[in-house]
């Protein structure tokens, strides 16, 4: 098996670890991360009533002309700080943070300060 594979396969294993332990209700949802290589992105997840409450990403237009890198720690932080205004103008304070199976370092640890540095807590 390709070694990128078996990454891409332990991860999804941990992500799916974590997500029995890990629930996100209307009052205080899930903040479910996904990173690719040249993006990052972030959703939070009503799973009571499955849906998503708001999200945010490197390819939204208001933070897609300010950078000129997605993929890096900057960018991250920025789309943390964007989805922290959009949750806390909704009226949600608190969120539980899943990961997704990747380590809470560099990008994953810079969304996590923003949101934070908005006004979330978790």
């Amino acid at each position: 098996m390709n070694i990128f594979k078996q990454k891409v396969a332990r991860r999804i294993k941990r992500k799916a670890r974590t997500r029995i332990k890990i629930h996100g209700r209307p009052d205080r949802p899930r903040l479910s991360v996904f990173r690719s290589l040249t993006n990052i992105y972030v959703q939070a997840v009503d799973d009571v009533g499955g849906i998503t409450i708001a999200s945010a990403s490197t390819i939204d237009k208001e933070l897609k002309d300010k950078m000129t890198k997605r993929g890096n720690i900057d960018a991250a932080k920025e789309v943390g700080k964007l989805i922290g205004q959009r949750l806390v103008n909704k009226g949600v304070m608190t969120v539980v943070f899943d990961k997704g199976g990747y380590k809470y370092h560099g990008r994953v640890k810079a969304l996590a300060e923003g949101a934070r540095s908005a006004g979330l807590k978790f």
